[in-house]
C-alpha cells in the first residue's frame, strides 16, 4: 500500500504542494491560446486519427492536434474514476478501508488483481490501486457501481467543469466505438488533469492527490507510449487505455528533473491492421516531437 508521507514528500519536491501566500488570492490566469501541432505525417505512416494536446506549464504554451475532436477513452477513464471515488472519501461518503466482496460473477477480461481475490474481499483503496496501476476491469466496474453508476460518474465530470465528456457504459462495452458514447476530447482531458492536479482550487485533498499520483507514477503499463517519448531523467504519472482493435491512448503529467511539468493527452484511433507496438510508437514519437517543439527535449 502507498506510504502517504513518502508520496506527499515527493509531491512537494515536484512543486505540486504549493499555493498562494497566506491571505493572498491566486491571480486569475488567462487560458493560453493553443498552437496547431501538425501530426499528419504520423497519421499517414500508420493510418488512423491522432488526437494530441500538450500543455507546458512553464511557458504556458499549448500544442494541439485534433484537440477538440472526440475519441473513445477506453481505460484512461479509470484515473478519473479513482479521483471521483477519492472525493467521496473526502466527503465522508466512502471509506478507503471498506471491504467489497469479490465474486466470480464480477469477472470480465483483464482481472490481474480481482481474479485471485474471488471469494474474499478487497478494500476500496485496493480496488482504486488495481484499476489505476494495472487497469483491472472488474475493479473499475465495482468502483463505478459503488460510486453510484454511470450518472454519478457523469456528475463528477460536470462538477470539475467538464461539460462534454460522455459516460454511457461499463467495462468492457465502453471500449466499443458507438457514435459519441464514452468519448472525450484531448483538450478536455488536459483541462481535467490540470484541474485535479495543478489548479490551486483542486477538489482533491493533498492526501487524495498523493495516493492517485503515486499509483500513476507506479503504473507499469504503456512503457512504450508517453514514457518512451520523454528524456531518460524525466518521470511520468499516467494512465493508459487500449481498445484492442486500434484505439491506443495515454494521458498524464510529464515531470522533468527541474522546472515545470507538461500535461499530455494522447488518443490514437489506429486501424486494425497496425500492431500494438506500432500504435504505441506513434504516441511516443508525438511526445518526442512535442517536447522538441516546446524546447523541453
Amino acid at each position: 500500500m502507498t506510504d502517504r508521507r513518502t508520496v506527499l514528500a515527493g509531491l512537494g519536491a515536484l512543486g505540486l504542494m504549493g499555493c498562494a501566500p497566506k491571505g493572498e488570492a491566486a491571480a486569475p490566469v488567462a487560458p493560453p491560446a493553443p498552437e496547431a501541432f501538425d501530426l499528419s505525417a504520423l497519421e499517414q505512416r500508420g493510418g488512423g486519427r491522432l488526437g494530441f494536446v500538450a500543455h507546458d506549464l512553464g511557458s504556458g504554451r499549448v500544442l494541439t492536434a485534433r484537440g477538440d475532436e472526440r475519441f473513445v477513452y477506453c481505460s484512461t477513464f479509470k484515473m478519473y474514476l479513482s479521483a471521483a471515488t477519492l472525493m467521496r472519501v473526502q466527503a465522508g461518503q466512502e471509506q478507503l478501508d471498506r471491504a467489497i466482496p469479490i465474486t466470480r460473477a464480477d469477472m470480465i477480461n483483464h482481472a490481474p488483481v480481482t481474479e485471485p481475490a474471488i471469494g474474499s474481499t478487497l478494500t476500496v483503496e485496493q480496488l482504486m490501486k488495481a484499476t489505476t496501476e494495472v487497469s483491472d476491469n472488474p475493479a473499475a466496474n465495482l468502483l463505478l457501481k459503488a460510486l453510484g453508476g454511470i450518472e454519478a460518474m457523469q456528475a463528477f465530470y460536470r462538477g470539475i467543469g467538464d461539460a462534454s465528456t460522455r459516460v454511457d457504459r461499463f467495462e468492457p462495452e465502453m471500449n466499443r466505438l458507438d457514435g459519441d458514447k464514452d468519448t472525450i476530447t484531448p483538450a478536455q482531458s488536459v483541462a481535467n488533469i490540470h484541474r485535479l492536479f495543478i489548479d490551486a482550487a483542486t477538489p482533491l485533498s493533498a492526501d487524495s492527490k498523493a495516493l492517485l499520483l503515486g499509483w500513476m507514477f507506479a503504473s507499469p503499463t504503456g512503457m512504450d507510449r508517453l514514457k518512451a517519448g520523454v528524456p531518460a531523467d524525466w518521470r511520468v504519472a499516467h494512465k493508459t487505455g487500449t481498445g484492442g482493435y486500434g484505439p491506443t491512448n495515454d494521458i498524464g503529467i510529464l515531470y522533468p528533473p527541474s522546472g515545470e511539468p507538461v500535461i499530455v493527452a494522447a488518443y490514437y484511433h489506429a486501424t486494425r491492421e497496425t500492431t500494438d507496438a506500432q500504435n504505441a510508437a506513434v504516441i511516443a514519437e508525438a511526445t518526442r516531437m512535442a517536447l522538441t517543439t516546446l524546447g523541453r527535449a
